[in-house]
Parts: structure tokens; sequence; C-alpha cells
């Protein structure tokens, strides 16, 4: 008998099998998967990312990242656009668990491809560089928010960076919030705790506000990178 009869038989018992097979159940997606953006901030100093939250799952976390292009030479570039400057630029993740980032996760996420956006992605932002790997150097913050409409009568930041380019980051702890994120030039040596400023309302805190908080001149300030209100009520 022809041996290739016999192999033909073979892989036609084997399609078959296959096909009546019953087929395996699609793994579900976890409470957390998402699209999950954010806003990019940074310079030559370090690169961060923050969350966009909302109070409804999955995106009902705040969450700040330190970060890293892949790429060098688009570490680099990139870097260098954001370096000293307060333009909004977002970057549009694949989606994935945000869990994933939260300290002790049984599978830690530590890179995800991204859109990076010159403005907010969902807002007419122009997408300057496409699937680009985002290395995660570092959780800053992972803390979840309470739904619970809660007032507070002042605003805390938490100080994001160590050099002399430092952002401020305000603490979502309240129902309304607001999420606000502003560059400032620190001293050499500066402390690096967090400050707390009147709050009014959903207003954003004044730059001589902010300063006085941190005890430097108000040109110290470099102004507000991100501030959005919609997705805090």
């Amino acid at each position: 008998m022809n041996p290739t009869f016999f192999s033909r038989r073979r892989a036609l018992a084997g399609a078959l099998l296959l096909a009546c097979a019953p087929a395996l159940p699609a793994l579900a997606a976890g409470p957390t998967y998402g699209t999950h953006g954010m806003a990019l901030f940074g310079g030559r100093e370090a690169l961060y990312a923050s969350h966009l939250p909302m109070f409804h799952a999955p995106h009902d976390y705040q969450v700040i990242l330190k970060i890293r292009v892949a790429d060098p030479k688009l570490d680099a570039a990139l870097r260098a656009r954001l370096d000293g400057k307060t333009a909004l630029w977002t970057i549009e993740p694949d989606k994935f668990e945000l869990d994933r980032l939260a300290p002790g996760a049984v599978a830690p996420l530590r890179q995800f491809d991204a859109n990076v956006v010159l403005g907010h992605f969902e807002q007419g932002g122009k997408t300057q560089y496409r699937h680009v790997g985002i290395v995660v150097e570092e959780v800053v913050l992972f803390r979840r928010l309470s739904p619970a409409t809660l007032e507070n009568a002042s605003a805390r930041y938490m100080q994001v960076g160590t050099g002399r380019q430092r952002f401020l980051v305000k603490t979502i702890d309240s129902r309304p919030d607001f999420d606000h994120i502003v560059a400032y030039r620190a001293a050499p040596g500066a402390e690096t705790g967090s400050v707390t400023v009147p709050k009014v309302a959903l207003q954003q805190p004044a730059a001589r506000e902010l300063a006085a908080a941190l005890g430097v001149a108000p040109s110290a300030i470099g102004g507000t990178v991100y501030f959005y209100t919609d997705d805090l009520r």
C-alpha cells in the first residue's frame, strides 16, 4: 500500500477530530480591562503618564506611572518635545487590565503599546507616533477611587519628580472633583512632600496659592498641563 495514502488518511482523521471538538471558551476580560487613556507629561529628566480616571469601572483608579519609550531615539525625541512646555499630550494604549499595575499584581504589566497624541486623543488630538512601546519603570501611585459623594474644603497635590522639573498632581479625593496636573520649577534640594491649598468648588487653584504652599515665587509655576472635570462628576 502506498504510504502517502496512510498519511493522507491520518491528516483527514485529525482534521475531522478538530472540527468535531467543542470550542474552548474565550478568556473573560476582567473588571479593569479597557482602553486606559493617560495624560503624558515630563521632559528630559523623566516621563510620566497619569491615567484619566472616572468614578466607574474600569476606570475608577488614579494611577501615575514613570515611563520611558522602548526605542531610545524616540524616547529622547519625545522628552525634548515635552521639556519645559505645558502643551497637553496623551497616550492611547492598547486595551489591558489596569489592575496589572497594582502593587503585588500576579502578572504585573511591564510594557504596553500606545499611540502618542499631541492634544487629547478623544478630543481632536493629533497622533504623532503610532504603536509605540511604553516601558513601565515605576508605579508612582495606584489607588482606587470611591464613588461616594464627598466634599473637601482643601485640595491636596502630590509632587511628582525629584529634580528641578516637577509636577503637582491633584489627589482625587472628593466627588465631584477635578483632575489637575501643574508644572513647576523646584529649587535645588526642595522638599518633595505633598502640599494643600483651599478648594473652591471645581475651580483651579491660582498659581500664587500653589506657589505659597510650596514656598516658591509665583514665577516658578510653569502652568497647567491638564485640567478636567467632566469625567469626575
